[in-house]
C-alpha cells in the first residue's frame, strides 16, 4: 500500500508539530512522505532539514510563498512523475491535527474505492471545539449544500484521500491557496466523483502561540468566491442584460404607447426582450458558466427559457400594470423580473449550460 498512496504534507512556516508528527509517521513505517516547503523562509530551515535528514522524506520547496493550493499542487505533480502506478494520495496538515491513525485509515479506505473522495472528517458538536471554528464550518456546510445538493460534514478538512486521475484534474485549477480545496470538493460534485466521508479525532491545538496562517477575511473572502463564483459572473451579466432590456422596454413604450391598438407593454417587453437575450446568451455562455456544451443544444434549450420567462414577465408586467394602475411601468417590472432572475438561475446552472 505504502509505494502506492503518497502522504503528502504541505508546510508553512512549520514549528515541532511537524516533527512530532513525521516521528509518529516513522515510528509506523508510514511511507512515502513528500514535504513541501511553501516558501517558508531561512528561519525554519531548521526543521526542513530534520525532516528530510531523519525521516528520510522527499522534500520539494517553493522559493516563494505560493499558497497551499500551490504547494499541493507542486506535490501531485511530482507524485504522479514519480509514482506512475499510484491509485493516489492522501494530503494531510503539519499543525498536527491530523493522527497517523487518522491517515491511516484514509489511506485504506482510498485503497478499497480508489476512484472516491475521501475526506477525514471532524466532529463539530463538542464543547471543546473553538466557537469559531464551529460558526465557520456550519456557515459553509450550508452554503455548500444549498449551492450543490450535496452535504459534506466537514468542508474544510485537510486530511484527504484523493485518486491519481483526480490529482491530474486538479493540476488544471488555477486557485492556489485556501479556496483550493474548497474548490476541489466543488469539481468533485460537478464531476461526479463519489465523496466517502470518514470521522476522525478532532484535535485543537489550545496553546495561547499556536499558528495559524489562515487570514479570517481575506481568505474567507477567496472561500466564498469560489462558492459563489458562477452566481457573482451571472449577477453581472444579467445586471448588465437587465440594463439594456429596461432601456430598450422604456424606449418602446414611449414610441409604441398610443400608437398601436394592441397591448403596447407586450410588444414593447417582447422586441426589449429579444435583443437582451442574444447578449445574455452569450454572456452566460462564455463569461458565467464557461460552458463546455454544444451551441446548438444549450441555444435550444435557452431559448425556451427565455421565451417562457419573457412570456411570464410580459403577462405578470402587464397584469400588475393595470390592476395597480401604475403609470411607470418599470416599478412593476423590476421586482417581477427579479423574481424571475432568480429562477431562471437555477434552470441555466442545472440544465443549460
Amino acid at each position: 500500500m505504502s509505494e502506492c498512496l503518497p502522504i503528502i504534507i504541505p508546510s508553512y512556516e512549520p514549528d515541532l508539530r511537524l516533527i512530532e508528527l513525521l516521528q509518529k509517521l516513522n515510528d509506523k513505517n508510514m511511507s512515502p512522505i513528500i514535504l513541501v516547503d511553501d516558501g517558508s523562509g531561512s528561519q525554519y530551515q531548521e526543521f526542513f532539514q530534520r525532516a528530510r535528514n531523519e525521516f528520510n522524506v522527499t522534500l520539494l520547496t517553493h522559493d516563494v510563498n505560493g499558497g497551499k493550493g500551490k504547494a499541493l499542487k507542486t506535490a501531485f505533480e511530482h507524485c504522479l512523475k514519480t509514482y506512475p502506478d499510484m491509485v493516489g494520495c492522501v494530503t494531510a496538515d503539519s499543525d498536527g491535527q491530523h493522527t497517523p491513525e487518522a491517515i491511516e485509515k484514509i489511506r485504506g479506505i482510498l485503497q478499497k474505492q480508489p476512484n472516491a473522495l475521501v475526506l477525514g472528517v471532524r466532529d463539530f458538536s463538542g464543547d471543546d471545539i473553538p466557537p469559531k471554528s464551529q460558526f465557520g464550518n456550519n456557515l459553509t456546510r450550508k452554503v455548500f449544500r444549498t449551492l450543490y445538493r450535496v452535504d459534506i460534514t466537514d468542508t474544510q478538512t485537510g486530511l484527504r484521500g484523493i485518486s491519481a486521475s483526480f490529482m491530474k484534474e486538479m493540476l488544471n485549477e488555477p486557485t492556489n491557496r485556501f479556496e483550493f480545496e474548497m474548490k476541489m470538493l466543488i469539481t468533485a460534485v460537478k464531476s461526479k466523483i463519489k465523496i466517502v466521508e470518514e470521522q476522525i479525532e478532532t484535535i485543537y491545538d489550545s496553546k495561547e502561540n499556536h499558528q495559524t496562517h489562515f487570514h479570517p477575511v481575506k481568505d474567507s473572502i477567496k472561500i466564498y468566491s469560489v462558492f459563489l463564483g458562477a452566481f457573482l459572473r451571472f449577477i453581472i451579466s444579467s445586471l448588465s442584460s437587465s440594463l439594456i432590456d429596461l432601456t430598450l422596454f422604456q424606449v418602446f413604450c414611449l414610441i409604441l404607447k398610443g400608437s398601436i391598438s394592441w397591448d403596447y407593454v407586450i410588444v414593447a417587453t417582447v422586441l426589449a426582450r429579444i435583443i437582451s437575450a442574444i447578449y445574455n446568451y452569450l454572456m452566460n455562455y462564455f463569461f458565467v458558466f464557461k460552458s463546455k456544451k454544444s451551441y446548438g443544444k444549450s441555444a435550444i434549450k435557452y431559448v425556451c427559457l427565455a421565451v417562457v420567462q419573457m412570456m411570464l414577465s410580459a403577462f405578470l408586467t402587464s397584469s400588475l400594470v393595470k390592476l395597480l394602475s401604475v403609470s411607470v411601468e418599470l416599478f412593476v417590472k423590476i421586482p417581477v423580473d427579479l423574481v424571475l432572475f432568480l429562477i431562471s438561475y437555477k434552470i441555466q446552472k442545472k440544465f443549460i449550460y
